[in-house]
């Protein structure tokens, strides 16, 4: 009885430390990758501020090829809607253009199962060329396990995020100018 006493209190105070440092953790989470695109801003910026080619240079899109797709809203630029339902892979959620400035800025906001993010793309002119900066954020609030998450984010979607800035590269590289 006394052991059982011992490690109860052990897992309590373990518990407990695992709740007081996921608050000490950061409230929110940033990555970002970035990748110079060898064609103008008002290309780069065509491609990203609408969903229709998004799964040819998307990350995700080869996780699950047989994921639902549908569109709403305009086809471009602030209103422009995408959801989707897929596999355990890529789950069901949306993304929305929610601010669009000419080939400089586009800023999406995320839904995954309720969870709410944003993605922003940064377009800057580089001679002929384009820097482009992919970047995600999100906050935690006062969820000790997501601010424990969040370490992870840098590994998880930052992998992805150069995946998929290497294949629009591609995409864009490759179409006649």
């Amino acid at each position: 009885m006394k052991l059982l006493k011992w490690l109860l209190g052990i897992l309590l105070l373990l518990g407990l430390l695992l709740v007081a440092g996921g608050l000490l953790l950061p409230a929110s989470t940033h990555v970002e990758r970035t990748t110079v695109i060898e064609r103008p801003p008002a290309e780069v910026f065509a491609v990203l501020d609408s969903f229709q080619r998004f799964n040819q240079w998307s990350p995700w899109a080869e996780y699950d090829p047989d994921a639902a797709y549908t569109f709403e809203g305009p086809s471009h630029g602030v209103g422009a809607k995408m959801s989707w339902v897929g596999d355990r892979s890529v789950g069901s959620g949306s993304q929305t253009i929610r601010e669009s400035v000419p080939h400089s800025r586009i800023v999406v906001a995320l839904e995954f199962g309720g969870d709410a993010s944003t993605a922003s793309y940064a377009l800057v002119p580089e001679g002929s060329a384009t820097r482009l900066t992919w970047s995600f954020d999100t906050e935690h609030g006062f969820n000790p396990f997501a601010r424990w998450m969040g370490l992870l984010f840098e590994k998880m979607v930052g992998g992805d995020y150069e995946k998929g800035l290497a294949k629009l590269k591609a995409l864009l590289e490759s179409e006649p100018r």
